[in-house]
């Protein structure tokens, strides 16, 4: 019985423990499957929430970037480039880079959405969502992020944003996805890590060939005509009139930008 109590307290914990719990290490069978309960209701969740909202664009990008920052206003400019472009806008949802993306995505007509996740310090979804999903696992969370997009833009960031940039990287490289560009912004900031890149290549850690698999620019009409040629071009992307039909006696939701949900 005390395997049953205890995997039912962990599946009744505060939701921002989630991570913590699972990689702990061994638990009981019980704990180990009502983990899995949970995974799967955060993968089911995001399923139901981002099925509908058309092919994607990630922006990645820190969280504690300012409004006055040189870096937040690329970021606006870039979300309504990608917008305009045809493409969703998806993010963190979190403020700084996220929020200015999805912010830029908003305020020219376009569809921005995002994937939060709870964490002990609180991060609210920011305020130019159409549609959002909170989820318990950071590993839920970049999947979701890659499942739905046809090309990647990272701007400058942290930890989880190089764990966001070299996660797609790795995915591309390994083919576990197709091709899909990859635009790094802001190359001041990433200077040091662009020259580690040719450093690995130099001394045969990655092939010279994966070089090829970012493109660096501070430019948003240059990153457009990239992610142009190597996501809309390459794969034969083609605007359509309507979105697929959701269900929602099946727990679906739709893209509302009257009504946003997160």
């Amino acid at each position: 019985m005390r395997s049953v109590a205890e995997a039912t307290s962990r599946l009744t914990s505060r939701p921002e423990c989630a991570d913590e719990i699972f990689l702990e290490g061994p638990r009981s069978r019980f704990a180990e499957f009502f983990t899995l309960l949970r995974v799967m209701r955060d993968f089911l969740r995001g399923f139901r929430t981002l099925h509908f909202v058309g092919p994607c664009v990630t922006v990645f990008g820190s969280a504690r970037i300012q409004r006055d920052d040189p870096h937040y206003e690329l970021a606006i400019k870039m979300g309504a480039a990608i917008a305009r472009l045809g493409f969703t806008v998806m993010t963190g949802g979190g403020p700084g880079i996220m929020e200015a993306a999805n912010r830029g995505a908003k305020e020219t007509g376009g569809r921005s959405v995002g994937c939060t996740i709870e964490l002990p310090s609180e991060q609210p979804a920011n305020a130019y969502l159409d549609r959002c999903v909170r989820l318990h696992y950071f590993f839920v969370r970049k999947t979701l992020l890659v499942k739905y997009s046809y090309a990647f833009v990272v701007m400058p960031g942290g930890a989880g944003t190089l764990d966001e940039l070299f996660e797609a990287l790795t995915l591309i490289q390994t083919a576990k996805i197709k091709n899909f560009p990859v635009v790094i912004m802001g190359t001041d900031y990433w200077k040091e890590l662009i020259d580690f890149m040719n450093k690995m290549a130099q001394h045969g850690m990655i092939a010279p060939s994966d070089l090829s698999l970012i493109h660096a620019t501070d430019s948003v009409d240059e990153a457009i005509a990239h992610i142009q040629s190597k996501a809309i071009e390459l794969f034969g992307l083609k605007r359509v009139a309507h979105t697929r039909r959701h269900f929602p006696w099946l727990g679906e939701r739709g893209l509302s930008r009257d009504r946003p949900v997160c």
